[in-house]
Formats: C-alpha cells, structure tokens, sequence
C-alpha cells in the first residue's frame, strides 16, 4: 500500500514538504513502540536519506532505538560521516552491520525459481539473509529509506535490495551479486524488474514478510542550474511504491544519447569514493554510452584502495579486471573466487570486455597498482589541471585544444547510454 507519493521530472521538494510528506504517511500507518532505521551509508550522502532519517527521529523520537546503516560490505562509517550525513541525529543511536558474521538466515530462494528466472544462467538457492537486529530486536516497525537511481547489479536501487543486501550475510550478497554479473550487466542496468529483484521479491513475499517494513523512497536529479534536487517522495509497504519512484527515476536520471561517447571525464568526490569497489560506478553507468575504442578518464582524488573488505581488496589485486569468460574460468578453477562471488561479479561488472579503455587517476593508489589490475594510470596533479570539475559542466565540454569531451560530475546519479546500444542490450 502506498501511504504518499509525489513527483515528476519537474517537482522540486522543499525540506519542508519532505517533513510534511513523511509525516503525513507515518500518521497512517498509526503509533509504534520500537523503531529501528535503515538509512544507506555515506557513499548514497546525496539521497537526503540522512535529511529524512532525521525527521523520522524528530516524530518518533525516543522510540526511534537504533539506526543500522545499510553498509552491506562497504567499512562502517566514522563518527565525522555520520556528523555529516545525519547531523544532529545522537551517535549512540548508531549500529554497525557486520556483513560476514552479524546475520540470521530466515530461509531461502529455492534454485529451480532462480535457474527460471535467470534463464538458466545459475541454479543455486539463495539464503535469505538479514543482520540479527532485524529479526531479534523487537521492532513493530522497520523504516527502510534511500534513493531509487539505476544500478549495476539489481537494475535499480533500493527497495527491497536496502534490506537484503544493505543488511545481508556473505552468501546472499555474493549470490545476488553474481547473479546479476552471470546475467548481464547491460540487460539490468535501469531495468526494476529483472532476476535479482525477482530473487529479492520471492524473499519479500514468502520468506521474510513477517518483517514490519516501510520504505521511504526518493528520486534526486538536477534543476537547470545543476543543483541536485529531489524530485519525488515514496512511501509504502509494497513494490508498487518502489514501482513509481523506478517511473520516476527513469525519466530523471537515464540520459539517452542519440550517438556514442569517444571520450568520458568522470570526476569521483573524495569523500564518497575511495575505492574501485565503489569507483568503478563510473564505468557501470557509463559504459553503454561509450563508443568501441573510446576512453574513459577517471579522476578520484580519494581513491586508495581497491576492495572496502580487506579479502576483497585482496582478490581484486591478485586477479584484476579480466573479461567475463576469464573470470568465470578464474571462478571454476579457483576456490578464493568461488568463496567470494561477490568479488567475481565486481570484476566482471569493472571490465570493459576489450571495448574501450579506462584511465584511473587516483590521489593514493600508485601507477603500479592501477596498472596490475589492467586499468590505464595517468597522473591526477595534471590530469585536474586539464580537466577541471569547477571549470566543465555536466555534458559536453569543447576544450581549449579543441577536444570535445562528456563530464560527468558524479556518476552515482545517473544512468548514460547510447539508443543503439542500449536497444542491442535487449536482445
């Protein structure tokens, strides 16, 4: 059911107008005794996850017991990101989600309904999984806030996915995370339905609907100034709220492009992006958009590391981003990978597949260890220099030389793709 829904491409929310909305749609679903939030972490900052969180705070108030953001594997965040993200919201209120070893399994997806949805492409059941809280913590209500915006993995973001996997254990997120990379990046990208979600709606409606969940959803694009902006606000207890803001979010943040990119400068803010784990959005999202041959410049100031997870860091170091079939083969032949299909599904979804190259710059990682994982290095100091984030805007760019480029300021907002391409990822 849905308890408030507004937006359109050219709605722009005011902070009040979120508060009246969210509170509006808490006074109908009636009081709670206990209430636990599951924001995304500082890597979704933009959502006004941490606004909205905030707000839901100033109704419950101490009824509100405990904050989980949802990190699934991502480090837990530090005092200053949560000072940031959620401002006046008391640390003590905050738990960390141990992915590999503070879950509960509720039961599982069985292999058959996931070999039929997946075409055939993988047959294992997939464990319903969710940190412990969630299930022992006595809540009669579960607020599940973030942002719908297109993904690399399910399709699009949040819904269901926040809990699933923003809370999951090891073999979900891994599972999950494999089953979209063995299906095809490119036929999920921007896509709310697709295997993933159709594994994570069986979960919803048969395994764990005993969970008091209500998600909050919001759409963010940019006004004509290229100030970000939120554009809808969705609040339900079922798929049909993730179902508008998904309408929504296509109309917003899926720019189509009536010819290839031969080049692509994305721009990763330090703060929000400091591994490849996480960096690698500018290749998902822009990948369909780029021409065969092309480059893609990133500049990431913050980058020093590959994985967030200290195994996963490992293994990307030790196999880099290879094609797709010498990863499934590295998979068969290579028990590390096979425990970690999350890894292997983040290798394939980094790879170009041979189509066009990708040039790191990054502020920590050295010229050695960019290059080991088989991505191109250039130097940020002079590459910043070029390529300006204060002097380009979002689109295309004439440099003084001459060079025509496409800027992108922050590719976790959006979805880029070339007509040809994308309609050539449906078949």
């Amino acid at each position: 059911m849905i308890y408030f829904e507004v937006g359109s491409p050219t709605t722009v929310l005011s902070d009040q107008e979120i508060r009246d909305g969210l509170f509006e749609a808490l006074d109908k679903i009636g009081p709670r005794n206990k209430v636990l939030a599951i924001p995304p972490d500082i890597t979704r900052y933009y959502s006004e996850a941490g606004l909205i969180t905030r707000m839901a705070w100033d109704y419950y108030g101490d009824k509100l017991t405990d904050v989980l953001p949802a990190l699934g594997t991502h480090a837990a965040m530090t005092n200053a990101e949560i000072k940031k993200m959620f401002g006046s919201l008391p640390l003590e209120l905050f738990r960390v989600h141990d992915w590999r070893n503070d879950v509960v399994t509720l039961g599982e997806v069985p292999g058959s309904y996931i070999e039929k949805v997946s075409q055939g492409k993988v047959s294992y059941a997939w464990p319903v999984q969710v940190n412990r809280l969630l299930v022992e913590g006595g809540y009669d209500l579960i607020l599940s806030v973030g942002q719908v915006v297109p993904h690399e993995v399910i399709g699009m973001a949040n819904y269901n996915k926040n809990i699933f996997v923003g809370t999951g254990g090891p073999e979900g997120i891994n599972k999950s995370h494999f089953l979209g990379a063995a299906y095809g990046m490119e036929k999920i990208m921007g896509r709310p339905e697709t295997p993933v979600r159709a594994v994570l709606d069986y979960a919803s409606d048969h395994v764990a609907s005993q969970l008091p969940i209500l998600y909050v959803h919001t759409v963010i694009g940019r006004d004509d100034q290229g100030r970000l902006v939120v554009r809808g606000l969705f609040i339900g207890d079922d798929k049909e709220c993730f179902l508008k803001a998904s309408e929504l979010s296509l109309q917003v943040n899926f720019e189509m492009l009536d010819h290839p990119l031969d080049k692509v400068v994305v721009y990763l803010e330090p703060e929000e992006f400091k591994s490849t784990w996480l960096g690698n959005k500018s290749i998902y999202r822009t990948r369909m958009a780029i021409a065969d041959g092309g480059e893609l410049v990133v500049l990431a100031p913050g980058l020093k590391e590959f994985g967030e997870d200290g195994e996963i860091d490992r293994l990307i170091r030790k196999y880099g981003y290879l094609t797709t079939p010498e990863i499934l083969a590295a998979v068969d032949s290579n028990e590390d990978l096979r425990q970690n299909l999350s890894a292997a599904a983040h290798l394939i979804h980094g790879s170009t597949e041979g189509r066009f190259k990708v040039t790191y710059c990054p502020g920590s990682l050295t010229k050695e260890e960019i290059e080991s994982v088989n991505y191109g290095y250039a130097e940020l100091k002079g590459m910043m220099e070029r390529y300006d984030p204060e002097q380009l805007v979002d689109g295309m760019n004439e440099m003084p030389d001459g060079e025509w480029i496409f800027y992108i300021s922050n590719p976790a907002l959006g979805l880029w793709a070339w007509k040809e391409k994308f309609k050539q990822s449906n078949l």
